[in-house]
């Protein structure tokens, strides 16, 4: 029996995987898909069938928003039924909310959806572009038993495969540009590629492809600071148009105890604002039953994060008030692993 070649669709949404030096200016400058594939011409040695969709204009990821996650998820929904795999070809700078939303907006996910770029662009000649696009599609096409190796929407940077609403942009210069603190990779690319079979979200049984496109963006981050004062408190909690606020803590969910910072978040919370508390560090998980200050936060209604990256956690509360929950629906669904962005 012959087997199925895979097909893999590669969308070229922008990045520094695609820039170019103007001659003009010198500045780098975004160019067209086909300069990409020219670059890197072992993709046609794949025994798969490889596809590119180019936004038109492409977006530097500085410029992603809301907007952005929505038109890339109902691209993924048009085509896919037709295609075994995508990658996502997207700026460094934004590449964890993007997939961390991707993740939330994709429900019943059954094929990869691998996000990755560069630090440098793909035509210079140290380029970790190549390497980079290269196993990501090898990691798109994948399959054991004719099932997908990882169904996921991850990222795929300098050698390993990270669970994308568990990633977090940690360096702007070194290739290894991304980490994920609070849970292993899913994937290491050495000479082989090794899967962590363990770690990877399998699906139960396959059910259709669900795609949210609505997005509550009435969320803001507040990360709390030595010295901070209760005009700052005030000028964010007063904001009549926020619905929910990720508050970025000290160590395990810690922050002042002075009423001046206390009560205002009290009073916020009893007007139906919702509070969710991750942590600062880059590694770690929010306790707030551990010290008084956490305990603090907890009696005036705010919501642990457990080991959420700010990402993460600010995507779930966008895709969860978009789904006109109750308050009390989203606190439950915020303490609950949806896509294996949270450890239970």
């Amino acid at each position: 029996m012959t087997r199925k070649k895979k097909s893999i669709l590669i969308i070229y949404t922008g990045g520094t995987i695609g820039m170019a030096h103007d001659p003009f200016t010198g500045t780098l400058a975004p160019v067209n898909f086909n300069q990409i594939a020219r670059q890197v011409p072992e993709l046609q040695q794949f025994g798969c069938s490889l596809s590119a969709l180019s936004f038109d204009p492409v977006i530097d990821s500085s410029n992603i928003d809301p907007s952005f996650w929505i038109r890339l998820a109902n691209l993924i929904e048009k085509h896919y039924e037709k295609y075994d795999g995508f990658v996502v070809l997207h700026g460094t700078d934004t590449m964890a909310y993007s997939a961390s939303a991707l993740s939330f907006m994709l429900e019943n996910l059954h094929k990869p959806v691998i996000f990755t770029g560069s630090q440098l662009p793909i035509g210079t000649l140290r380029t970790d572009g190549k390497e980079n696009l290269i196993t990501a599609v090898e990691i798109a096409a994948a399959s054991h038993e004719n099932e997908p190796m990882v169904p996921e929407v991850c990222i795929y940077f300098e050698n390993t495969l990270l669970r994308g609403n568990r990633t977090r942009k940690h360096n702007a210069e070194h290739f290894n540009a991304f980490r994920s603190y609070n849970y292993p990779p899913l994937a290491e690319a050495g000479v082989h590629i090794r899967y962590h079979y363990g770690l990877i979200r399998y699906p139960i049984r396959h059910q259709p492809l669900r795609v949210y496109t609505q997005l509550d963006t009435r969320v803001g981050i507040l990360k709390i600071f030595p010295g901070m004062s209760r005009e700052w408190m005030h000028a964010v909690l007063s904001r009549s148009h926020l619905r929910a606020l990720v508050m970025e803590t000290y160590g395990t969910g810690n922050a002042p105890m002075d009423e001046w910072f206390v009560e205002p978040l009290k009073q916020a919370i009893e007007r139906g604002m919702i509070v969710l508390n991750v942590t600062q560090c880059p590694a770690g998980s929010v306790e707030m039953d551990r010290y008084e200050t956490g305990r603090k936060l907890k009696e005036a209604g705010v919501i642990g994060g457990k080991d959420s990256t700010p990402e993460a956690a600010l995507t779930k509360l966008m895709f969860l008030l978009g789904q006109k929950l109750t308050n009390e629906e989203i606190k439950i669904y915020l303490n609950k692993s949806l896509r294996g962005e949270i450890t239970d």
